[in-house]
């Protein structure tokens, strides 16, 4: 690989647009319609403490890894892992991790943008005072109309997937880093003024309870599982978006640190969201849920119903339309860097990427609707493509990554690149990104496949 390769992107200004930008990928939809739930479900703050044991056993130190990778060679994800591949006489098959990271990500970016697109339609929809007074069949029938119709899909898909190539076509620092420090700021002032309304809500002590209450009789193997797999995907890992962005890393910033810092803020983030989500639910007397039924159904029934519902309703989905947007523009930068890498201008990559991602992602539209019957081993297109890339491309791209730089990168490579000063921490890390972080990543593989429960 030539060296005019080498930091072509750009680099991030300072520390925190790092911090802010890794975060922008972590915090996503998961955060606000699964973690929540799934915390609630598996025994409240004992959950939470399972979860961020996960986080250092397994997140942290395999996005430390990844971020190493990019940061060393200052290229895309799949050039990264070709140059370290052979820079290390590692076999051949590690350069894999990059384009199979790459590829998961744009499969990810085609349906994502879907998804995404259903929330800038719900901004407009509380603005509007639609749910104003309304009742939980209105609330199934608006979202059902959402989805049953394609032409209404396929225009907010299309608006997503736009704002996300706006972005991105503009390169690190005029495109991603300007935009991120300002859609971050946003996205943490909106949700401050979200919970600050949550702490008047007479639902608020119990979805404290909910959500913190140590219930030890709730932890089940199920439990861990849950808590390992969301662990390692909230932090967008095993996609090449990470690595990407830790190609735009100051050199001379300690990595340890930094990481912490995004692990901690991500965490904060789900935390934060489901204590205004469950107060908004329990103070309207409605039954908590995850996913899209608790986004677009449970929610807006809430807000319809409350004071000033309309407000907080459009911040809220704002605030959904923001965390995705951030996420999406991560997912589609390791394919658009390595286009520009192949001699595409940063446009055109930009164009041919989010292009093909918005063709692909039709037949998520059309997965709600039209092809709803048309199913492969039970699943739809949609359903095909989520479980394909997280129960198999992530968490595999992970477990390379981990095994890679635990046993095939040099240990004084990896401690320059690292830059932890403290010796014990770094053999501490070491020992996790050789020993702990394979285990749990084949864990959450092998259940994913149906393999372990």
């Amino acid at each position: 690989m030539s060296d005019q390769k080498r930091g072509m992107h750009g680099i991030w200004s300072g520390r925190w647009t790092f911090i802010l930008a890794a975060t922008g990928s972590a915090v996503g939809l998961g955060n606000l319609w699964k973690f929540p739930y799934i915390t609630g479900e598996n025994g409240g703050g004992a959950f939470v403490l399972v979860y961020l044991a996960c986080i250092f056993a397994a997140g942290i130190p395999v996005m430390l890894a990844e971020v190493l990778l990019g940061r060393k060679t200052r290229m895309s994800p799949i050039n990264a892992m070709a140059k370290m591949t052979e820079d290390t006489g590692a076999p051949k098959f590690f350069h894999g991790i990059g384009w199979m990271g790459a590829i998961s990500g744009f499969f990810i970016l085609s349906f994502y943008s879907v998804i995404a697109g259903w929330s800038l339609a719900y901004i407009l929809k509380l603005a509007g005072g639609d749910f104003t007074g309304s009742d939980a069949a209105f609330a199934g029938e608006t979202f059902g109309n959402l989805v049953s119709d394609p032409v209404g899909l396929t225009i907010w898909h299309s608006v997503f997937m736009l704002l996300t190539g706006v972005v991105i076509a503009r390169g690190v620092n005029k495109g991603l880093e300007a935009a991120l420090k300002i859609l971050m700021p946003v996205l943490f002032v909106l949700l401050l003024i979200l919970f600050g309304y949550s702490l008047t809500l007479s639902g608020f002590g119990q979805g404290l309870h909910f959500l913190f209450d140590f219930d030890f009789s709730k932890l089940t193997g199920e439990s861990f599982v849950v808590a390992l797999g969301h662990a390692f995907f909230t932090l967008s890992l095993g996609m090449g978006a990470i690595m990407a962005y830790g190609a735009y890393m100051p050199q001379e910033q300690s990595l340890g640190k930094t990481i912490l810092w995004v692990g901690v803020l991500d965490t904060l983030v789900a935390l934060v969201a489901g204590m205004v989500i469950f107060a908004i639910v329990f103070s309207n007397g409605l039954e908590p849920s995850a996913g899209p039924g608790l986004m677009f159904q449970t929610l807006p029934l809430a807000f319809g119903s409350m004071a000033g519902g309309e407000f907080f309703g459009t911040v809220f989905f704002i605030l959904v339309a923001i965390a995705a947007w951030s996420s999406a523009i991560s997912i589609a930068e390791p394919a658009v860097a390595w286009a520009v890498e192949k001699g595409f201008s940063r446009i055109g990559a930009t164009a041919a990427v989010c292009g093909f991602a918005w063709l692909l992602g039709l037949g998520t539209v059309l997965s709600f609707n039209d092809w709803a019957e048309y199913k492969l081993f039970g699943k739809t297109f949609f359903d095909t493509l989520d479980f394909l890339t997280a129960n198999i491309m992530l968490p595999l791209g992970g477990l390379l990554i981990a095994v890679f730089v635990g046993w095939f990168a040099s240990s004084e490579l990896v401690k320059k690149e690292a830059n932890i000063e403290n010796e014990a921490v770094f053999n501490a890390w070491r020992f996790v990104v050789r020993y702990i972080s394979p285990a749990a990543v084949c864990v959450i593989f092998l259940h994913g496949l149906g393999l372990f429960n």
